[in-house]
C-alpha cells in the first residue's frame, strides 16, 4: 500500500469492478474481502483492480458512498410530499433507523472511525454521499410541513439533524459499544414512534 493519499480512477471496467466489489463486501465484509475474491467477482485481473483503487479501504468506501446513495435515494423516493407530516417523518425514520441498525451501516461507520485520522477525506465524501443527502431531504420535507401548516421550524438544519439524533436514541450507543449486534421490529418501532412524538411535540403547530 503506498503512502501517501490514494486516488480512484475511473474507466471503462469502473463500474464492473464497483459492482464485483460490492458483491463481496456486502458478504464478507471488510476484513473478510480479498483482492483476489474482489477481482473474480468483478471479471477482472488484480493489476486492472489495483488500476482503478491502489488501496482496499478506498474501494470500500467508493461502494459505501454509492451503496450509501441509493438507498438515500431509494428511501426518500417512497415518501410522498402529499402525505401528512406524521407519516412522512415516521416513514423517514424507518428508513434511518433500518439503516444504521444494518450490517452495511455499521461497517461504514466503524471503518470512517478507525480510518479517520489516515483518510479524513473518505469521512468527508461519505457524509455528503448519505447523511447530508439526508439531512437535506428531511429540510425538504419540514418546509412542505411548514407551508401546509403542520409544523413550525425556525431553523430548518438544527432542526433536520435534532431528528437526526431522535433517531439514534438508545439503538445507536449500544451498537457503538458493542452491547447488540441487532435489533427487532418492535425495537426499531419504539424509537420510530418515540423521534416522531417528541419533533411533534417541539416543533408541530
Amino acid at each position: 500500500m503506498a503512502d501517501g493519499q490514494p486516488t480512484v480512477k475511473r474507466g471503462r471496467k469502473f463500474d464492473q469492478v464497483l459492482a464485483g466489489a460490492t458483491d463481496i463486501f456486502m458478504s464478507d465484509g471488510f476484513e473478510g474481502a480479498s483482492v483476489d475474491d474482489i477481482a473474480r467477482a468483478a471479471g477482472v485481473s488484480k493489476a486492472t483492480l489495483y488500476s482503478y483503487f491502489p488501496d482496499k479501504r478506498l474501494l470500500f468506501m467508493e461502494v459505501a458512498k454509492a451503496e450509501c446513495l441509493r438507498q438515500a435515494e431509494e428511501a426518500f423516493d417512497t415518501v410522498s410530499m402529499d402525505q401528512d407530516v406524521r407519516t412522512i417523518l415516521t416513514e423517514a425514520a424507518w428508513q434511518m433507523v433500518s439503516f444504521f441498525t444494518s450490517d452495511f451501516g455499521q461497517r461504514v461507520f466503524r471503518l470512517c472511525v478507525a480510518e479517520s485520522d489516515r483518510f479524513p477525506e473518505l469521512g468527508r465524501e461519505f457524509y455528503e454521499s448519505g447523511p447530508a443527502l439526508a439531512r437535506q431531504r428531511m429540510i425538504e420535507f419540514m418546509q412542505a410541513g411548514i407551508a401546509r401548516g403542520q409544523l413550525v421550524i425556525d431553523d430548518l438544519p438544527l432542526a433536520a439533524d435534532q431528528f437526526g439524533e431522535l433517531c439514534k436514541a438508545d439503538l445507536f450507543p449500544r451498537l457503538v459499544f458493542c452491547m447488540d449486534t441487532s435489533f427487532n421490529d418492535a425495537q426499531k418501532k419504539r424509537i420510530v414512534d418515540g423521534a416522531v412524538d417528541t419533533f411533534m411535540a417541539r416543533y408541530g403547530s
